[in-house]
């Protein structure tokens, strides 16, 4: 049994694919971040970082007490070197999907979400950032784009790469950005929309869904922190 601590947000909606593609046991517990979940004691003894998603595995392979994994990416390649799925063993194939789930980590992910703040949650329009972040996360997708030309998956083979990425460019609306502009990508986007495990993983969230991903008060939790600055419990 796995106790995921989550959110439907793109990194949450990563470990939930995962967890339905391997066909994990596991259990939500729901992390609203626009309350200030993320801010309570138990949950910081695992997620020193304020942010959701993290794990707790009761049953780890060493057989010894539960682990704790937070960070999304961390989490993802956690679950499949304990599965022996979505990773392969080989040099170059393992490297190859280390490489595009880091580029998710270190691009991706912190481009679009920072295109989704300035596009959608400052509290002022400030075109010089909108435009930076929208320019830079349409530049992410004509790399994708150039790296499915010829591939099913990103990585050959179906990984976490796919599991990580896709989440990303699920709102690709909402980031001023067209598929239709990357025709690989929109293909891939497309097949991976229809596999049963990530329909089931967005339809585990829909409890959650309606409620607003960022309220006014969710913004001075989100946005206001500093290493100085303590949410009171």
């Amino acid at each position: 049994m796995i106790d995921l601590y989550y959110w439907p947000t793109p990194n949450g909606h990563k470990v939930t694919i995962f967890l339905e593609e391997a066909g994990l046991e596991y259990r939500i517990h729901p992390v609203d971040i626009s309350a200030g979940d993320q801010f309570k004691p138990e949950f910081l003894t695992f997620s020193p970082n304020n942010r959701m998603p993290a794990i707790i595995d009761y049953a780890p392979e060493d057989g010894g007490r539960p682990v704790t994994v937070f960070e999304s990416g961390a989490i993802l390649l956690y679950l499949a070197e304990k599965t022996g799925r979505f990773l392969p063993d080989d040099l170059r194939g393992r490297k190859t999907v280390l490489e595009w789930l880091m580029w998710q980590m270190g691009g991706l992910g912190p481009m679009a979400g920072q295109n989704h703040h300035f596009v959608q949650y400052a509290p002022e329009q400030i075109p010089y950032a909108i435009d930076r972040y929208v320019k830079e996360t349409n530049r992410l997708y004509g790399v994708l784009d150039a790296r499915l030309a010829g591939r099913a998956w990103i990585a050959d083979d179906y990984s976490i790469a796919d599991i990580a990425i896709y989440p990303w460019i699920v709102p690709h609306e909402r980031q001023q950005q067209t598929l239709s502009d990357f025709p690989e990508l929109e293909r891939w986007f497309s097949v991976m929309q229809a596999r049963p495990a990530v329909v089931a993983a967005y339809e585990k969230g829909l409890p959650w869904s309606t409620r607003p991903a960022v309220t006014d008060e969710g913004k001075k939790l989100l946005f206001g922190q500093t290493a100085g600055v303590k949410k009171q419990t």
